[in-house]
């Protein structure tokens, strides 16, 4: 039985979906995939960290977004929505993207990991963040246990810590957020 044709898509074909697409996608190479749902933890631990950091922001030059950001690795192509994405300074936005939607210099980036989405993110997806030069965070927040990951620039390369008791140090910005704040109001019992 012969394999169905696939699609490939411009990047700017790959922007007109986004505009009409009820789904958020990513994109890579010519290659567009629908992005996963979270579970309700999922989504509750999004808020939780998007929320600490932007109290913890609060007044600075640092802005706190939503998985509606899209980010691009231009290094690598790869065109996606982390779950929290923090820009200091002004936004730098994708030259190929006429509506100026696609920000290219994320200082920090969180991805709650879901079961479906944990090796990606800590495989594929990671390398290509740690392709933005402007990057100097990448946190990986488990939603199955109590565990965040950061993953720090350094001169060197990169850097990782675990953190599963204590609070998260996110170094760039300046912020350090209680893991128990976190997790807090879990519905499936992560805390």
């Amino acid at each position: 039985m012969a394999e169905p044709a696939r699609q490939t898509f411009s990047f700017d074909a790959y922007l007109e979906l986004e505009e009409v697409s009820p789904v958020k996608h990513e994109f890579l190479a010519g290659e567009v995939w629908a992005m996963a749902g979270g579970t309700p933890d999922h989504a509750a631990i999004s808020v939780n960290v998007s929320t600490l950091l932007s109290i913890s922001l609060r007044g600075r030059p640092c802005r706190v977004y939503s998985s509606d950001l899209r980010i691009r690795v231009l290094a690598t192509g790869l065109a996606t929505y982390p779950d929290v994405t923090v820009v200091c300074g002004k936004p730098d936005f994708d030259g190929a993207d006429r509506k100026q939607q696609t920000v290219t210099n994320p200082r920090v980036i969180v991805e709650v990991l879901s079961p479906s989405t944990v090796n990606y993110d800590r495989g594929e997806k990671l390398t290509h963040y740690q392709q933005i030069p402007s990057l100097q965070e990448i946190v990986l927040v488990a939603s199955d246990e109590q565990r965040v990951d950061v993953w720090q620039r350094a001169d060197e390369g990169w850097t990782l810590s675990s953190v599963t008791t204590g609070s998260v140090r996110m170094i760039s910005i300046e912020v350090e957020v209680p893991l128990a704040e976190v997790y807090r109001n879990p519905f499936d019992g992560v805390a």
